[in-house]
């Protein structure tokens, strides 16, 4: 591992990494992979002078452990962005409908309330408008303000005018939710883009690595087979393998086509 300072101007090399060049590890899990990565940098070791003989520039060989431990943290920092918003998204999801319900509720007792009144029934109208979560919080807010405002025509249908601070409570807990949720969801968004910047650096080292590995020891079974995705390798053998056409096929084939 690199001191602090190494670490430091590593992680500004990574941030600087263009969105058009950035890759995701789509095809192989990042703690594989980067187990992948450290066994390349201690196998690689053992073959220093052919690699810098064939033109490898060493300082990508020593600089693999720094990027694996800049990868790490970026993992571990996506990871824990993940969880928090998620908690976060299954608290929203499930007080939201509830606001909703309360929103609703109000906006139906409010129009048979204020029905002889076309400035309040104007006003309900207003509220009632846009269909955002954020239009929702802030409509629970105008409805307490505008019930509270006129308390006896709300009395003399029986309406429960403890809901207006209930509404009013509601809407200052949702949107501080909401921000939670909205902030974890920017927050994970960077986060997921770090991470892939990182993997993005030490996948260019291992790339270029790989490559020389598998030139210069092509004809070296025995080494050769260090400068390769063990994982990879595995996953392809395991695949199936598409049946060759015989020679018969490729006439029917030819026959059916007109050729």
């Amino acid at each position: 591992m690199g001191n602090q300072e190494d670490y430091e101007k590593k992680l500004k090399v990574i941030s600087t990494i263009e969105e058009s060049q950035i890759k995701t590890p789509h095809h192989i899990p990042v703690a594989v992979y980067i187990q992948e990565a450290n066994t390349l940098y201690h196998w690689a070791l053992a073959d220093k002078e052919a690699l810098t003989a064939a033109g490898l520039s060493w300082e990508l060989v020593e600089d693999i452990p720094l990027r694996c431990e800049a990868l790490i943290k970026a993992q571990a920092s996506w990871q824990t962005q993940r969880n928090t918003g998620k908690k976060g998204s299954e608290e929203w999801n499930k007080r939201s409908p509830l606001a909703y319900d309360l929103r609703n509720r109000l906006l139906h007792d409010f129009r048979f309330a204020f029905r002889d009144h076309p400035d309040l029934v104007a006003a309900v109208s207003a509220i009632s408008k846009g269909e955002s979560h954020a239009d929702m919080i802030q409509d629970l807010n105008d409805l307490s303000v505008l019930g509270k405002a006129n308390p006896q025509l709300l009395e003399a249908i029986n309406f429960d005018i403890s809901l207006l601070d209930e509404a009013a409570q509601t809407a200052s807990e949702m949107a501080a939710l909401l921000a939670e949720v909205n902030s974890s969801r920017q927050e994970h968004s960077e986060a997921k883009k770090f991470r892939d910047q990182a993997y993005t650096h030490l996948k260019e080292a291992v790339d270029e690595i790989r490559e020389y590995g598998q030139y210069v020891f092509r004809k070296n079974e025995e080494r050769f087979i260090g400068y390769r995705s063990s994982y990879i390798k595995q996953v392809k053998s395991r695949q199936p393998r598409k049946p060759k056409k015989s020679g018969r096929d490729k006439d029917n084939s030819q026959k059916n086509t007109g050729f």
